[in-house]
């Protein structure tokens, strides 16, 4: 059973993330060649005091977006 995890920075629409978890799991339906219904989907977002590069959190290196 394919398992996707996806981290991500928060603020996207609700329908976004539904429409992620939909193509991600068709797109992963089909190059596997399984039953869509065996795919799973977990979204874990996080803010940008918790997401860093380059030595510093998101939050500081690009403070508006």
């Amino acid at each position: 059973m394919p398992f996707i995890q996806v981290t991500m920075l928060a603020g996207r629409s609700v329908e976004q993330k539904h429409a992620l978890i939909r193509k991600l799991s068709a797109a992963t339906a089909e190059a596997l060649d399984t039953p869509i219904e065996r795919v799973r989907v977990a979204i874990y977002e996080v803010t940008a005091d918790e997401w860093g590069t380059g030595g510093e959190p998101i939050a500081i290196a690009r403070p508006n977006g």
